[in-house]
């Protein structure tokens, strides 16, 4: 049989089995609000159904290098390249240290951020596996890092996919409420710039980012009426604000609190480019540093997790721990709701996953839940 012949017969399987309208599904689209009767009828369109895969191993270098090189060359964003929230892999994409039309495996995720950004193995992992139990399509070991757009008349879920990892109160994209929760935002940024005036001597430095996040959430408050803030969007966005310092300084020591120019930090939000000779951090941002900016972030924020109860009504949830262990516990929760019901290899690739996430916690003291099954 021709290959162009059993390619048409594949494609015609979804209406053979009484579902066209999932003719063409990607397969870097979740599977979540499937059936297992569509999930059968997808999942014969696939060419490879991998399942759940291991964790890559670490990267051996760890020494602060130059990561804008000849190797990986920027290249603009093209108009079919997905992109999403999140700076950093937008801007890993366009130097190809992440295939560049943002379609990739956690294990691509996990190696492109320690390779270009030095983040630690273990948070990295933990980041990824955060996303993809939620975003990311279980059979075929592949997710978007970008836009809730369509290819070939599908949705294209990805890590902006609003209340599952993405959230309110981004300091460069809109509240999905209020507009675009994925495109960078000039107005917002330039918010930056108030603030790097007002406390930071012309530079990002600790204080004026906590004043521009302090900004932003307040904000939200005043015009969102279903901004949410709570774990783990609240433990995330706080902990991104340390990121700025821990991996987007061209920095060639371990010093977190090195201030971030306002020019460099354009290119990575605005124009997804690393900034001229560009070295990543000496050293790995991992947990334990993670934990310390982040809580040091929450301390000069002030603001707790909660939501708002109407416009300008924020209330604050006092049983939200803001621990990293229930970040873990709220994306599980979150997995089992969107997967209330899977069946074979799905089921199986879903439960391998939750268990990896559990892993890339490192901490034997949060309690780990098994929401399928041990």
């Amino acid at each position: 049989m021709k290959p162009q012949t059993f390619a048409t017969i594949v494609a015609l399987i979804p209406y053979v089995l009484g579902f066209p309208h999932l003719a063409n599904f990607p397969e870097h689209r979740s599977l979540a609000g499937l059936s297992p009767e569509e999930v059968r009828a997808v999942a014969s369109q696939f060419d490879s159904m991998p399942g759940a895969q291991p964790l890559p191993p670490p990267i051996s270098d760890t020494s602060s290098i130059l990561v804008n090189d000849a190797d990986h060359p920027f290249i603009p964003d093209q108009p079919s390249d997905l992109r999403g929230p999140c700076p950093g892999l937008n801007t890993l994409a366009a130097h190809g240290y992440l295939p560049r039309q943002g379609v990739v495996t956690p294990g691509q995720i996990i190696t492109a951020v320690q390779e270009g950004f030095n983040m630690g193995y273990h948070f990295a992992s933990f980041l990824c596996y955060s996303a993809f139990i939620t975003d990311g399509n279980h059979l075929t070991n592949l997710m978007s890092i970008g836009a809730n757009t369509t290819t070939k008349g599908q949705p294209t879920t990805g890590i902006d996919t609003h209340g599952h990892f993405e959230g309110d109160a981004s300091l460069t994209r809109d509240d999905a409420y209020l507009g675009n929760n994925f495109m960078f935002n000039q107005t917002l940024f330039n918010a930056f710039n108030e603030s790097a005036a007002q406390v930071g001597n012309g530079m990002i430095t600790f204080e004026a980012a906590a004043l521009d996040r302090a900004i932003r959430i307040n904000d939200s408050i005043a015009r969102n009426p279903e901004f949410s803030f709570e774990t783990p969007r609240f433990l995330g966005a706080i902990a991104e604000t340390g990121f700025f310092f821990a991996m987007f300084v061209n920095n060639q020591t371990v010093d977190n609190e090195k201030p971030l120019s306002l020019n460099d930090a354009e290119s990575f939000f605005g124009n997804h480019e690393f900034p001229q000779g560009f070295y990543r951090r000496q050293g790995p941002y991992e947990f334990p540093m993670v934990k310390n900016v982040t809580y040091t972030f929450v301390d000069m924020i002030g603001v707790k997790p909660g939501n708002n109860n109407g416009v300008n009504n924020y209330v604050v949830n006092p049983e939200d721990p803001m621990t990293f262990c229930y970040f873990y516990q709220k994306q599980v929760n979150l997995t089992a709701s969107l997967y209330p019901n899977p069946t074979g290899a799905l089921k199986q690739a879903i439960k391998a996953n939750l268990q990896t996430y559990y892993e890339t916690l490192g901490d034997p003291t949060c309690e780990q839940y098994f929401p399928y099954g041990q």
